[in-house]
């Protein structure tokens, strides 16, 4: 059956999967990232990990995979197909498209970044499918943002599109670490609400989802605390969305996972912030942590299609002649 291999590689933990023509998982499979080991045993992982993908590919399914697709965090060039920089794994410059073309046989192989590969698999089959403009926010560690526009992920002229987390919601407000004051991701994100929390509660252990199900148990503090956080959020959607006249907003990442506590009044603090435009439909992410796996199996399968079908597309940023260098301090 013909295939490809599609590769995760997080701050933790890799995920991998062969998959099918119609997008079906043939074979799923995960690690630890092992960064403790430092970059260069990374950076082997991945290679051994891919190569037992191809090897298990030929013998279940009697041929080897057709190409592969790889989201890594950090900064990306996918000109060069070289991993640029990820402060979480350590790595600087890595060639990883070149080293894996090599280690698998000389099949072509696709780099993308982890949140817009993510996006990418939610805007074609997951929770933003049948939308033709759809902006993806995982609200994790940080914040950032995936533009989809017609079944692809708008990189930016210089790789930086989509990144939401660093609108300045609160002018003068807490320092962030891209060097400015205020940014969405210091009030809204996981890491955030966590840190509201412990430091409202007076537990240094607590965490956002702590603070969710002490908001579903009616405790005041806590209700202040996530409502402070999801009117930030509101703000920046609705700059987002005014700027981007989007006919989904995708919210993924752990805040997410507080489901009708984060989305009931995050509508309701959007729709309420919104005059002349359109009103998105505000939903869930769909596919959870296997996002950024099935983005990559969708960048593989497009190197084929357009080796075969169509004309190379500059603008396509699953077509490795695209350059993008996403922000470090949303990953």
């Amino acid at each position: 059956m013909k295939h490809v291999i599609a590769l995760d590689v997080g701050g933790t933990g890799m995920k991998a999967a062969l998959v099918g023509p119609d997008g079906e998982l043939l074979h799923q499979a995960r690690r630890p990232t092992g960064r403790e080991r430092g970059p260069d045993a990374v950076v082997a992982d991945i290679l051994d990990f891919a190569a037992e993908l191809h090897a298990h590919g030929i013998d279940r399914h009697g041929e080897a995979a057709s190409a592969a697709g790889v989201a890594v965090p950090g900064i990306v060039d996918e000109t060069e197909g070289v991993a640029v920089y990820a402060a979480n794994l350590g790595w600087r410059d890595v060639p990883l498209r070149a080293l894996l073309t090599e280690r698998l046989g000389g099949i072509p192989v696709a780099l993308g970044h982890d949140v817009r590969t993510g996006g990418l698999a939610e805007g074609r089959i997951g929770a933003g499918q049948g939308a033709d403009r759809f902006l993806f926010v995982p609200l994790g560690t940080g914040i950032a943002g995936a533009i989809g526009i017609d079944g692809r992920v708008e990189a930016g002229a210089h790789g930086f599109a989509g990144e939401i987390g660093h609108i300045v919601v609160r002018p003068g407000g807490a320092p962030c670490p891209c060097g400015q004051r205020g940014c969405l991701e210091r009030f809204a994100s996981a890491a955030a609400v966590s840190e509201a929390w412990a430091a409202a509660c007076g537990d240094p252990g607590a965490d956002a989802a702590d603070c969710a199900k002490a908001v579903e148990s009616g405790d005041v503090r806590a209700g202040q605390v996530w409502q402070e956080a999801v009117d930030a959020l509101a703000d920046g959607l609705v700059t987002a969305l005014t700027l981007l006249d989007p006919r989904a907003l995708i919210i993924g990442g752990g805040l997410a996972e507080a489901g009708e506590t984060l989305f009931t009044p995050l509508r309701e603090a959007v729709r309420r912030r919104v005059t002349f435009q359109k009103l998105p439909s505000l939903v869930p992410a769909a596919l959870g942590d296997t996002a950024g796996c099935l983005g990559a199996g969708l960048l593989a399968w497009d190197l084929i299609d357009d080796d075969t079908t169509a004309p190379s597309n500059p603008s396509n940023p699953s077509n490795p002649s695209n350059p993008s260098y996403p922000s470090e301090v949303t990953t």
